[in-house]
């Protein structure tokens, strides 16, 4: 098993390393606050990644037993919403719900202004009354490079940002570069936009495929496919996968399990909802997908 590091970032920020986990914390508020909200969080980190690591293959399996752990449950509610949409085990949430637990460790007695979680591009913030997040809007999740940015003032009700797509940390079904979403918790617009993204796609030669268990054998897909790579795919095909894709986010967006949704396709993009602008007109260091958002 790694074994959880944890330093701080020149500027005082936090980074932990787990396994898979790399999260970067920043809070606002009074320095006694700030300080006692980053030691809490820290003390749960240790915490996490055994507690998942047992808990693994109910979590590899389609939601259903209630699991123990406090992050495995944020999972299975994030997804349980969901189940009657597509297939989806609660993996699909696991990285939006460990930054809304650590979150939660955060806040826990504290006073902050203002408080984010970024776990590798999943990230989960507090806001008081006043305060707004900013945060880049990315294009492809291969490169992570910025294409608009992402505004989400206090009196939203969205408290979760994910981005899912083709190349991103997990295998993806579908052939989005990118998905990003906006949602009441991380874990929810996780678990949104690794549907959507699923949902962005069609039927052509172009695509290449193969059963998740042949990429990784520990796949929560288990024989279902994967895409693998996409050749030349003409306009009209690339306008039917993302029509799949704006139909399975309005549905959610119907249904009151996202605020917004930005679907990115080669050089097409479409948005549903409210809270991202095409135009990255951010400070740069906003935009940079290593610096914790605004």
């Amino acid at each position: 098993m790694w074994q959880p590091q944890i330093a701080r970032l020149p500027d005082g920020r936090p980074h932990l390393q787990h396994g898979p986990i790399d999260l970067i914390l920043e809070a606002w508020g009074r320095p006694s606050e700030v300080a006692a909200a980053y030691e809490q969080a820290e003390a749960c980190f240790a915490t996490i990644l055994p507690r998942l690591v047992d808990e693994l293959p109910l979590l590899r399996r389609p939601v259903g037993d209630l699991p123990l752990g406090p992050v495995a449950q944020r999972m299975r509610w994030a997804c349980l919403p969901f189940c009657d949409t597509a297939f989806i085990t609660p993996m699909a949430a696991v990285a939006g719900a460990v930054a809304d637990e650590m979150l939660a460790a955060m806040r826990a007695g504290r006073r902050l202004h203002k408080a984010v979680v970024n776990n590798g591009g999943d990230i989960a913030f507090h806001l008081e009354k006043g305060e707004h997040l900013t945060a880049g809007l990315i294009g492809d999740d291969r490169t992570a490079d910025p294409a608009g940015i992402v505004q989400v003032p206090a009196s939203q009700s969205a408290r979760g940002l994910a981005t899912s797509g083709r190349g991103g940390r997990s295998l993806s079904r579908g052939i989005a570069d990118a998905v990003t979403v906006l949602a009441d918790s991380a874990a929810a617009a996780d678990a949104a936009a690794t549907l959507i993204a699923n949902a962005v796609d069609c039927d052509d030669p172009a695509i290449k495929r193969a059963p998740a268990c042949q990429i990784d054998p520990d796949s929560d897909l288990g024989d279902l496919p994967v895409t693998l790579s996409i050749g030349s795919l003409s306009p009209r095909a690339m306008e039917r996968a993302l029509a799949g894709g704006i139909a399975c986010a309005a549905l959610f967006r119907a249904q009151g399990l996202i605020e917004a949704a930005c679907l990115t396709l080669g050089p097409h993009r479409r948005m549903i909802g409210e809270g991202m602008s095409l135009t990255p007109t951010a400070p740069l260091e906003s935009l940079d997908p290593r610096r914790t958002p605004a």
